[in-house]
């Protein structure tokens, strides 16, 4: 088989179905995955999942009470564990655009807002004047989606998001995005009071 007749798979179906046969791991959108190549010496068929990887709750939190979240902004991963550790879940995320965006440390869910409204902060209106005072929830531009877990940090949200070409990748101004079927699906499981470390 040519390298030209490789067969790519749609991002979202790949997803899907990989949550389905992973049970509760999600790949990521970023993930490049195709048919291996048979000719003899062809070369490894790249994708960049590597640093997706499952991880285990212990080096990060010292229990899982209300349930823990840990947000790994390199490899672009949420990690949802169950207070009692019969739910693990791996998402792929948005992260913020740069370091000085980026806020690392411990949080909590302080709130969980369904179609929450979007007021970008002063600093966001400082760089960006042009925007918009507010977006009510509801509206498929609001940058935060269907679903928001509010952080014990002014302005930081883990919340969902209409534009899902933001996934996997530096496209947020500090909060953590997820595609809007993740978002609700963690959404249900956390509680307000679950630990956040983003790392």
């Amino acid at each position: 088989m040519s390298k030209d007749n490789l067969i790519k798979f749609d991002r979202r179906a790949l997803l899907g179905g990989a949550a389905v046969a992973l049970g509760s791991v999600a790949l990521p959108a970023f993930a490049q995955v195709a048919a291996p190549d048979l000719e003899e010496n062809a070369g490894p068929i790249r994708n960049n999942i590597s640093s997706f990887r499952m991880l285990d709750w212990q080096p990060y939190f010292t229990d899982t009470k209300k349930g823990a979240i840990l947000v790994d902004i390199t490899s672009r991963a949420l990690h949802f564990w169950s207070e009692d550790k019969t739910i693990y879940k791996l998402y792929p995320t948005s992260v913020p655009l740069s370091d000085d965006l980026t806020r690392k440390g411990r949080s909590e869910v302080v709130e969980k807002v369904v179609n929450p409204s979007w007021r970008p902060t002063p600093a966001m209106r400082e760089r960006n004047p042009e925007w918009p005072e507010v977006i009510e929830g509801g509206s498929p531009d609001n940058p935060l989606g269907v679903r928001a877990l509010y952080l014990s940090w002014q302005y930081y949200r883990i919340h969902g998001t209409h534009d899902t070409r933001k996934i996997g990748r530096r496209s947020s101004n500090g909060c953590v995005g997820m595609y809007n079927e993740h978002i609700l699906e963690l959404f249900a499981m956390a509680q307000v009071g679950t630990q956040v470390l983003l790392i």
